[in-house]
């Protein structure tokens, strides 16, 4: 039995302030270029102000990438491209600076922190900042077994939120939340499909290394057996976490809703962010007022997913390696957005706004 009660959630998590959000509107009606002509930049720009409880709003100056890892033993499978309880090795590429993730957060100047959760290799290989959450090494294989106990399953959830504490703590105002897994689309599929009501063909995709025909065909079956294990627990937002997710997607949902509590707004990345935040969603239906999703991967999952959070993604580039790669795309976007909401002057009394056309 877990001590931890999913249901404070709900009464710790507010919506961002919509008076703030209703004078950043006025605001952007007094500026110099006409309230639409941006486009969505004008929502983001407000969006932001309502977040921060600030008029105009503040620049986004300590951005961080978090990243999750895990390796989820379903892999062994063949339902990913990459080799089952590889996900370490894509860490240490990562911590190394040859990642995407690396490359894009190198040039935006933007920190990445990655948290392993439950990789498949001795901690030893890792940095200790690195590894000193970790719950267990690897994850059960979800088509006939749980993925963790539900006492590891609190324990990831709580190392989640941890991290949020620690983000929101040292200042960090905008987090681009990925994951670093194999075989952590498989088990996202199965949390979408689940919460969404579907069949496992709906929410099947190729991944982030692309998949033939015939392991898609094995992914699509892992997820049908696993989802026959998910149904019975949807009631129970961590069982159905250990039953099905993962210590690294029990983290990341942890890490949302606290984020949320903490009033820390997250980009989320691809499929795997996404089911977490749809799992987090269930928990607190405010929470996902928090979250922006940067872009569309293609992932079917991903799509069903934003669909049911009314989340529409700011970019569509096709990007699947994960990572936070797609997440940090999008964020000179956000930056460029609050700039603009902040910076563009005022006109004066009795000017009238000219029409930018």
């Amino acid at each position: 039995m877990s001590s931890l009660n999913l249901d404070d959630f709900t009464d710790l998590i507010e919506r961002p302030d919509g008076g703030v959000r209703r004078d950043a509107e006025a605001r952007r009606e007094r500026q110099v270029v006409p309230p639409g002509s941006l486009g969505r930049l004008d929502d983001l720009g407000e969006w932001l102000a309502s977040a921060q409880s600030a008029v105009p709003v503040r620049p986004l100056e300590r951005p961080r990438v978090v990243l999750f890892a895990g390796d989820h033993k379903v892999a062994e499978l063949g339902v990913s491209a990459r080799p089952a309880g590889g996900a370490g090795e894509l860490v240490r590429e990562v911590l190394e600076g040859g990642r995407p993730v690396s490359v894009l957060a190198r040039r935006l100047g933007v920190p990445v922190r990655v948290v392993d959760m439950a990789l498949d290799c001795e901690p030893e290989t890792l940095p200790a900042d690195v590894v000193r959450h970790r719950v267990r090494r690897g994850g059960g294989r979800i088509d006939i077994e749980d993925a963790l106990t539900l006492e590891e399953a609190e324990a990831a959830f709580r190392a989640g939120m941890a991290v949020a504490d620690e983000e929101a703590d040292s200042g960090t105002d905008l987090v681009v939340l990925g994951d670093v897994s194999v075989g952590g689309t498989t088990a996202a599929g199965v949390l979408v499909a689940a919460l969404c009501g579907t069949d496992a063909s709906v929410v099947t995709g190729r991944g982030g290394l692309a998949i033939d025909d015939l392991a898609w065909m094995r992914k699509c079956a892992a997820i049908r057996d696993a989802l026959r294990r998910a149904r019975p627990v949807l009631g129970d937002q961590l069982q159905l976490l250990a039953t099905v997710g993962g210590a690294d997607l029990a983290a990341m949902t942890g890490f949302l809703l606290q984020s949320a509590v903490r009033k820390m707004p997250v980009i989320l990345d691809g499929v795997v962010t996404v089911a977490c935040a749809l799992v987090g969603q269930r928990v607190a239906f405010r929470a996902p007022d928090w979250w922006l999703a940067s872009h569309d991967s293609g992932e079917p999952g991903q799509a069903k997913a934003l669909d049911r959070m009314a989340l529409e993604p700011l970019l569509s580039q096709g990007v699947t390696v994960g990572e936070g790669a797609g997440g940090l795309l999008a964020l000179p976007l956000v930056q460029a957005a609050a700039a603009l909401a902040a910076e563009l002057p005022e006109v004066s009394d009795g000017e009238v706004v000219a029409d930018a056309r």
